[in-house]
């Protein structure tokens, strides 16, 4: 089973909102995150400092995005903070905005009932590691049967570190409505952690660990509520498609957007004088203040034919910094270089 949050993940339609990088629990030795989330106020929205609310509304907007997920460090322990984002998703884009909030605390009825209040519609417990196979009658069970009286839908999300058939019997019994597993995967944020604990990369892999993989999906995820979730699927698919939505969105006329969800554009340094003198149509280019940015096939067939000197063809990711895949310079021959030099701004 996939819940709707999944789903929306997979499309590349989930906007991934960091709240708070503080986390009360000290032995999860597998977290992942890195030195620049972890222990800090910031919030971001995919990879998107947040200086204001309109950056969040904004980021959302780029990517089409169908909901968001709630992340940190702990999210519960910056109720206002979260419930004020949640609330104004919901205002800006309707309760059809699925949202879900990972936490690795149970946090109590009265903290369920604000998230649900301020929009949330599904929460995922992830609870610590040495507690696994002993959640029964404990908090843990307790708190899924109250967030769903709160009108959440409660779930588990974990990493795949070894299978755990409580996870299955706390869904079976109504308590859970599903299971996600992650695949246990190594990052720069526990890389070192992970090491030392004797933890090794899967052969052919960058992130996933070798291990438990095959005796989870044996144990585990044929069971129709239990959802496993690759390193590759996350990459491949999720962020893939995430960065496709962008550059869709926020594609310019002259702009190609390719299969892996980057723009393509050309860059040279003349004036937009020089490029009326050509013919190019107002809609295949922009002028920038040093330079001027323009379809990249009418780029080289300019440079190719000596009409314009040197120019570069862009590959870029669509987000909001713009950060550049790959710059391919192109250079007119002696030959067939144009008699007038063009001129730059």
């Amino acid at each position: 089973m996939i819940s709707e949050g999944c789903e929306q993940c997979a499309e590349g339609g989930k906007m991934v909102l960091f709240v708070y990088g503080y986390c009360d629990q000290r032995d999860c030795f597998y977290c992942p995150l890195g030195e620049n989330r972890k222990n800090v106020e910031q919030v971001y929205a995919n990879e998107r400092p947040v200086e204001s609310d309109a950056d969040v509304i904004e980021e959302a907007h780029r990517m089409d995005a169908l909901g968001t997920s709630i992340t940190g460090g702990e999210p519960q322990e910056a109720m206002e903070r979260t419930c004020r984002y949640l609330s104004l998703l919901k205002d800006e884009f309707g309760a059809d905005h699925h949202t879900h909030l990972y936490t690795g605390i149970t946090g109590g009825r009265e903290n369920m009932r604000r998230l649900s209040e301020a929009g949330l519609d599904e929460i995922r417990f992830h609870p610590p590691y040495d507690l696994w196979g002993d959640l029964h009658g404990t908090e843990w069970e307790d708190i899924l049967y109250v967030a769903r009286e709160e009108g959440l839908t409660p779930a588990f999300e974990i990493p795949g570190i070894r299978p755990e058939r409580e996870f299955v019997d706390l869904v079976e019994e109504g308590a859970a409505e599903f299971v996600n597993v992650n695949e246990f995967e190594m990052s720069q944020g526990n890389y070192r952690r992970m090491q030392e604990r004797g933890y090794e990369l899967q052969e052919g892999h960058m992130s996933a660990v070798d291990g438990s993989k095959a005796a989870i999906l044996e144990e585990m995820a044929t069971h129709p509520k239990v959802y496993f979730c690759t390193s590759v699927f996350k990459d491949a698919a999720q962020h893939r498609n995430r960065l496709k939505r962008m550059a869709q969105n926020v594609r310019r006329p002259f702009d190609e957007a390719t299969e892996d969800g980057t723009l393509v554009y050309g860059k040279a340094w003349c004036s937009e004088a020089r490029l009326r003198d050509l013919g190019v149509p107002d809609e295949y280019y922009v002028v920038k203040s040093d330079h001027v940015e323009l379809a990249w096939w009418l780029l080289e067939e300019m440079v190719g034919a000596g009409d314009l000197p040197r120019g570069e063809v862009v590959e870029q990711h669509p987000t909001y910094d713009g950060t550049v895949v790959e710059r391919t310079p192109l250079e007119a021959s002696e030959e067939t270089e144009a008699a007038e030099p063009a001129s730059a701004d």
